[in-house]
């Protein structure tokens, strides 16, 4: 059996049912191994060898979320606090969505606007709003609006019938839609966030205060801590410790999207070392949400990706 061939995009797959790039991982391990294991019940005649390892994996998945807690953003745990109060402990890796590199989760595909789709469905934020839906549901609708299953593949696959699939999609696609829209990074976006970077290698607070939505929200994983407002953000930027004074902001490719790895000066050798991953959501010719994420640096660095400026690519 040639399964391997599967591995990204079941990666793909596990990540956005279970919102972790080392768990969606280890789903996918444990699938090609049993793959492996039962390969001599594979009926080529009842379906494609993809089919049949999307079953394993969504058995998978669905052992791994019974009982598990739900993935979440810090906006989602608790109310904003204020600038300057206490951003208390760290909570534990399996509280948040973790980000993932697009390489591990993106396959390649020679149709666009299906690979809109797909970058689309692995953004932070749609990922995060998945994990609110029940698992099975989570499973439909991926299976459905994002890879393009026939509902009565689903219900093969689910081993349900094809009105209470129906029913399922129907009901994830009415809470999905409760979440705000994840907006594509187009031209326009990624120049506004080219000349937030630019401000924050500066460190120029008010320049990147201006840049910001008045409701902008500003989070740290891995703590619960979280801030609402322009105002707010700018407080708490001016009165930071200064450790991100000389940062620089390098563009690398992750969730479907352009994110920035922090790396701060090591010393007077001129070395950088990585500190932070950062996340933007955009709106309106403003950044809406600014997600760092502290402590995945020691995970993954990415790898650097072009983006575009204005009309040119960089």
């Amino acid at each position: 059996m040639q399964a391997e061939e599967f591995r990204v995009e079941l990666t793909g797959y596990a990540y956005r049912m279970l919102g972790s790039g080392s768990e969606a991982e280890d789903a996918v391990q444990e699938t090609l191994l049993r793959a492996w294991r039962q390969a001599d019940r594979f009926d080529a005649g009842r379906g494609s060898l993809r089919t049949w390892l999307y079953s394993i994996a969504t058995n998978v998945c669905l052992d791994m979320l019974r009982g598990a807690g739900r993935r979440a953003r810090a906006v989602d745990l608790g109310p904003a606090a204020q600038a300057g109060s206490p951003i208390g402990a760290p909570l534990p890796e399996s509280a948040w969505v973790r980000p993932i590199e697009d390489g591990r989760v993106l396959p390649g595909c020679e149709d666009p606007a299906e690979q809109a789709v797909r970058r689309e469905s692995v953004r932070l934020a749609f990922v995060a709003a998945l994990q609110r839906l029940s698992p099975r549901q989570r499973a439909v609708l991926i299976l459905r609006d994002v890879l393009g299953w026939h509902a009565d593949e689903v219900a093969g696959l689910l081993d349900a019938s094809v009105a209470s699939v129906t029913s399922a999609l129907q009901r994830a696609r009415a809470a999905l839609r409760r979440d705000a829209p994840v907006a594509p990074l187009d031209p326009e976006a990624a120049a506004l966030l080219d000349r937030y970077c630019r401000a924050f290698e500066r460190y120029d607070v008010a320049a990147m205060v201006a840049l910001l939505h008045e409701d902008a929200t500003m989070s740290m994983p891995p703590f619960a801590w979280w801030l609402r407002g322009r105002d707010e953000i700018a407080t708490a930027l001016r009165h930071g410790d200064g450790s991100c004074r000389g940062a620089r902001l390098v563009p690398v490719a992750a969730n479907g999207t352009t994110a920035y790895r922090q790396e701060r000066p090591t010393g007077p050798g001129g070395g950088y070392e990585p500190f932070a991953l950062m996340f933007f959501e955009t709106a309106g010719g403003r950044i809406t949400e600014i997600t760092t994420f502290l402590e995945e640096p020691r995970v993954w660095h990415g790898e650097p990706r072009a983006v575009w400026v204005g009309a040119e690519r960089s």
